[in-house]
């Protein structure tokens, strides 16, 4: 379990410097979305080097899945979109600080509801109580 905890942290750490590079990048060529489909290009050559090296298998298996898991894609291209084009406007960590925000929100609501085949852990008063002051603490480090 720890080293689930270690690449979920690094993965983490890389989200608010993925939201300042992109947005540099958006700025300094004049089109967030042209940073973006760098960004997209970069990944899938990563993503599809990571497949091949540890087997290549799956593939054939994508067209026989749901097709509201597809979705992912769109959320992500969303996320990298509104990152590297409200970050210059408005700050990585005020951008991130919502980013959290949200992800708190919805990672309560998968969870407790068990959704997309994510294990149900019920949203106790505890667990609330949690959310709620890892909330308050991401907002306490934009104060300024």
């Amino acid at each position: 379990m720890a080293q689930y905890a270690l690449i979920m942290l690094l993965a983490g750490i890389g989200i608010p410097i993925l939201a300042a590079l992109n947005a540099a990048l958006g700025t300094r060529v004049g089109s967030p979305a042209a940073a973006a489909t760098v960004l997209f290009i970069i990944a899938f050559g990563t993503a599809a080097t990571v497949f091949v090296l540890t087997g290549a298998q799956g593939l054939s298996k994508i067209a026989s899945a749901p097709k509201h898991l597809l979705l992912a894609g769109v959320l992500i291209a969303f996320y990298v979109l509104s990152i590297t084009y409200i970050a210059p406007h408005f700050g990585v960590g005020n951008a991130v600080f919502f980013v959290l925000l949200g992800q708190l929100i919805s990672a309560a609501a998968i969870d407790h509801f068990g959704l997309f085949g994510a294990q149900a852990t019920a949203l106790s008063a505890t667990r609330m109580g949690g959310i709620a002051l890892m909330a308050a603490g991401v907002w306490l480090t934009q104060l300024a």
